[in-house]
């Protein structure tokens, strides 16, 4: 790509020099850059269909038109909302914008869909700089700033009314003729396209990304005022006074796959610490999506996978509020990483992610251990109530693994100390990764002793389930956030594991959920074992999905 970016400076250099381009039509402006963006910005999507069909003479005719349709597609859309006052702006802002979706599909192999684009905008800036990178600022000047100059630069030379008009209904009608042409001499081809290999769209530049943030504002603004559904209203507890108490501590991780755990198996000893405790850990457990801004909220709803969305997702209250309308259970969020993804508005909310309130910061990052100091206040000042305690992790959140621990869990190396991890070796990227599962091993260990502390005034118990999973560059492929029918076992399948009291264990049926700690589970369980675990009694609860199964 870097070839490409310097034959891109090359040809706005001599365009600019020579003045080869002073004035233009509307119309010339957007083929140009259509043919620029197809060109410059796609290489993903043509890597991704050379992989399906190779370069040859029967497929040839297919890939060159391919680059049409694609050229014809673009030049339809931006005619279509072309105007003498919006065609440049709408131009500059599109050739910005794809020089980064650019960049983030060749480097990371994302793709750009409404999911993506939301986790995108719940990105804090902290996590965004681990994100940014010298090849990243080159792609922006040379794909995008440059080429943008370029468009503001031209003088479009706008004709009378009726030619304008004219011009676009031709441009349009070529457009689609264009397109229907080369699906009707290469059918054979594009009816395995459309049908057989729909992924391959998903890379296309910029109407892919287009397609998506139109979703993405569909979803997110034109649902009208945000009115939450009651649930669970009816949710009661019955103990009496002498009924001891629980004491739960809900930690939910971040990235980390089930095959990296030592404890399903890996190679690595990766959970020293979690091994000498009296854990189940569910080697069988997959999350609801695959990044945190689609995993954590949904995880914490009444809806499955399947029938999950976000707009369920803001106007229906989650399993804290069932708990929270029992009026026996304190409950309290620590957040050290972005936020709670809309879950815990209405419940005590506290950000572990700055000084201010995270008292073990170290090396610019705000540590997960930091999140337990204080929380003996909180257990304190509710010693009448049952309590459910959330720990938001920041877990393993790529890029920068190397980031996510202290130099003292460095135990495997070399590390990728880079966010470009392209760069690095795969063993180098999975040593950081490692490193961090070790750091996360640690805190649990740590939630574990500090509830032992309780175990004689309390039931308690430990939840850990990780949001979702991560590629570590296997095909090409790293982090997380692929679309759930595409994305890799490693964003499904995660890392998953409960502890429990003395006491906890006299209540439960921990014999029964040991016999099927290997049974598959998914996020899905998770809202109505909680309920079970507390004992709760609400229409909203289904035994059948209780892992614990109300026993």
């Amino acid at each position: 790509m870097l070839t490409n970016l310097h034959l891109n400076l090359l040809i706005f250099h001599k365009l600019q020099k020579g003045n080869i381009i002073k004035t233009l039509t509307q119309i010339k402006l957007i083929i140009f850059t259509a043919i620029f963006l197809v060109l410059f910005d796609n290489y993903s999507f043509f890597h991704n269909v050379l992989e399906i069909y190779p370069f040859n003479f029967s497929n040839s005719g297919f890939l060159f038109s391919l680059g049409l349709v694609l050229v014809s597609v673009i030049t339809l859309v931006f005619t279509l909302v072309s105007s003498k006052y919006t065609t440049k702006t709408i131009l500059i802002a599109v050739v910005i914008v794809s020089s980064m979706t650019n960049y983030f599909m060749n480097s990371y192999k994302v793709v750009i869909d409404d999911s993506m684009i939301r986790n995108m905008m719940q990105t804090d800036i902290h996590e965004s700089l681990d994100l940014l990178s010298i090849k990243q600022v080159l792609y922006f000047i040379f794909l995008g700033l440059l080429p943008a100059y370029l468009i503001y630069k031209v003088k479009i030379e706008y004709r009378a009314f009726k030619k304008e008009v004219f011009a676009k209904i031709i441009t349009v009608f070529a457009s689609l003729a264009l397109v229907l042409l080369s699906v009707f001499i290469f059918s054979k081809h594009y009816t395995s396209f459309f049908r057989e290999h729909k992924p391959l769209r998903y890379s296309t530049n910029p109407t892919y990304w287009i397609y998506s943030t139109v979703k993405y504002i569909s979803k997110t603004f034109n649902s009208g005022p945000i009115i939450v559904k009651p649930l669970g209203e009816d949710a009661k507890i019955n103990e009496d006074e002498n009924t001891t108490k629980k004491l739960v501590i809900m930690v939910v991780g971040e990235a980390v796959r089930a095959d990296h755990f030592s404890l399903n198996g890996y190679e690595r000893d990766t959970n020293p610490l979690l091994k000498q405790e009296d854990i189940i850990n569910f080697s069988q457990m997959y999350s609801c999506g695959t990044s945190t801004a689609e995993s954590v909220p949904c995880m914490f709803s009444q809806f499955d996978r399947g029938d999950y969305s976000y707009k369920k997702g803001i106007t229906n209250e989650n399993v804290l509020d069932v708990i929270k309308h029992t009026g026996k259970v304190a409950i309290l969020w620590r957040d050290n990483n972005s936020d709670s993804k809309g879950v815990a508005l209405r419940v005590n909310y506290e950000n572990y992610k700055k000084p201010v309130n995270n008292t073990i910061c170290t090396e610019g990052e705000c540590r997960d251990i930091g999140m337990l100091v204080g929380l003996g206040k909180f257990i304190e000042d509710n010693k009448n109530k049952n309590i459910l305690i959330i720990l938001h992790q920041m877990g393993n959140h790529g890029p920068a693994y190397y980031k996510r621990y202290t130099k003292d869990f460095e135990q495997y190396t070399p590390v990728c100390e880079t966010n470009q991890l392209e760069e690095c070796t795969q063993d180098e990227i999975k040593n950081g990764y490692d490193n961090s599962i070790l750091y996360t091993d640690m805190f649990l260990a740590k939630t574990i002793e500090f509830l032992k502390q309780y175990d004689d005034t309390y039931q308690t118990a430990m939840i850990y389930m990780s949001d979702h999973g991560e590629s570590l560059g296997e095909g090409g492929v790293y982090l997380h956030g692929l679309p759930y029918f595409m994305a890799p076992d490693a964003q499904k399948h995660i890392g998953s594991l409960m502890w429990f009291g003395d006491k906890m264990k006299q209540k439960l049926n921990v014999d029964v959920l040991k016999a099927q700690k290997d049974q598959e589970f998914s996020q899905d369980n998770f809202f109505h074992s909680l309920l079970g675990i507390f004992k709760v009694q609400t229409t909203a609860y289904d035994q059948e999905l209780d892992m614990f199964n109300g026993k």
